[in-house]
């Protein structure tokens, strides 16, 4: 028991540690250098027309790029947990894949892909279609790097929660729709938002595959 005890206390020790240094420490650095002019200087920011037009764009990337992730995430982990079917494990590799790309790869495919030089660049430069350096670019990028997290925040609480509450709603008379609407959804809605929230600090937070297709790297 003593060593036990001995131990947790140990292992509480080291993770607050953990946390206090490579946590807590860099954000009161940050916050203490970011408010080392005042809290002036910030409203000065906002009132500058580019610092406007940034916030601007970052909401409207946002709000187009979670709500198609919303979308997709709810399909691919509906099929997924509920259906057998050729390339299931291919598509759980896919929506794992910007999980190991790095943003910048992912937004220099887009530049290869669009570009002047790349290989649909000719076809959109004929038909007026400019997608790189552009909002269209932003969209698409974001897209690419947040698509998996509400996905992957759903496929694991989908496949623990089984088919049986589906299945008891269809014997009852209900069609797919109305099994998914009334049933799978209320069991699975906390877990869509926690990957909703993940999805939009990332989509407001991504840097690299931005910086790439708008033209700063």
């Amino acid at each position: 028991m003593t060593e036990s005890r001995t131990a947790r206390t140990v292992l509480m020790i080291v993770t607050f540690a953990f946390l206090g240094i490579f946590l807590l420490l860099p954000l009161i650095i940050v916050f203490k250098e970011a408010f080392a002019k005042g809290i002036e200087a910030y409203t000065q920011a906002l009132g500058e027309p580019d610092t406007r037009s940034a916030i601007r764009l970052t909401l409207l990337v946002a709000a187009i790029s979670v709500p198609l992730n919303v979308v997709f995430g709810i399909s691919a982990a509906w099929a997924i947990a509920k259906f057998e079917f050729k390339g299931k494990a291919f598509l759980t590799t896919l929506i794992d894949l910007p999980f190991s790309v790095s943003p910048v790869i992912s937004g220099l495919v887009y530049v290869l892909l669009f570009g002047a030089q790349g290989l649909l660049g000719a076809w959109l430069k004929a038909h007026g279609i400019v997608i790189l350096f552009a909002v269209p670019g932003i969209v698409l990028a974001t897209i690419f790097v947040t698509f998996p997290f509400v996905a992957r925040e759903l496929i694991p609480l989908m496949q623990e929660q089984g088919n049986g509450d589906e299945e008891a709603a269809l014997s009852l008379g209900a069609n797919g729709w109305q099994a998914f609407w009334y049933v799978t959804l209320p069991n699975v809605k906390w877990g869509l938002l926690y990957g909703v929230l993940l999805c939009n600090a990332r989509a407001m937070g991504e840097f690299g595959a931005v910086s790439v297709v708008s033209g700063h790297i």
